[in-house]
């Protein structure tokens, strides 16, 4: 194979995620509802009988299915009309916000929404214990509370520690850190990937809560 056949290769496809296979591929929807007060942001709290995360503060959102990967926020659109009982065309997408990677192995691609008509949710409640809002103006004027997060690695015993350098063989090998943050309202606790979420969403659209209008409904 010669230079130019090397180039052909590496241009013919666009730039995406490197293993990108090997993670859990979900999308979740930051829900805006407009009210008398102004807007505000949709939480759930996730259903106590649930195997992973009961009881959790989350947005809507899941898994992204074989048929939804060409389509952007498709997934996010169909999870929250499941898990809000609501028709899809009830829930207008409004942007989408960066990529999220985590450490546990998943890509998470965030959208921003809004919800018409919250009046006539129904909460599917296999999978929403309830849900809350919180205006968007106390977010803004309320910081949260920073603190990191420690990631570690740990080889599997069929790897070849006797290779690598000395510093890399004992148990758990601290590699890197990152922030995560923590919004508290009334007695609500949000953190975790809604929160770095959340907080994203915020620095992206500034302190301007007053600029920022809802298309109504047609």
């Amino acid at each position: 194979m010669n230079e130019y056949k090397i180039s052909q290769k590496l241009n013919s496809d666009k730039t995406d995620i490197m293993g990108k296979n090997n993670y859990l591929i979900s999308e979740v929807l930051l829900p805006l509802v407009e009210t008398t007060g102004g807007l505000e942001i949709l939480f759930e709290v996730r259903s106590k009988h649930l195997s992973r995360q009961p009881g959790e503060i989350c947005f809507p959102g899941g898994r992204v299915e074989e048929d939804e990967l060409g389509r952007p926020g498709s997934a996010a659109q169909r999870e929250a009309a499941e898990e809000l009982g609501l028709p899809t065309d009830d829930i207008t997408l409004l942007g989408s916000l960066d990529v999220l990677v985590t450490p546990m192995g998943a890509l998470v691609y965030p959208f921003v929404g809004r919800i018409l008509s919250p009046g006539s949710i129904v909460l599917n409640r296999g999978e929403v214990d309830k849900i809350f809002t919180v205006p968007l103006a106390f977010l803004q004027s309320n910081r949260p509370q920073v603190s990191n997060v420690e990631v570690a690695t740990r080889y599997g015993d069929d790897f070849p520690l006797h290779r690598v350098p000395e510093i890399y063989r004992g148990g758990w090998t601290k590699r890197w850190s990152f922030p995560t943050y923590i919004y508290e309202y009334k007695d609500y606790f949000i953190w975790g990937m809604t929160a770095i979420i959340l907080h994203h969403f915020l620095t992206a659209i500034g302190e301007e809560q007053s600029q920022i209008f809802l298309n109504p409904r047609t």
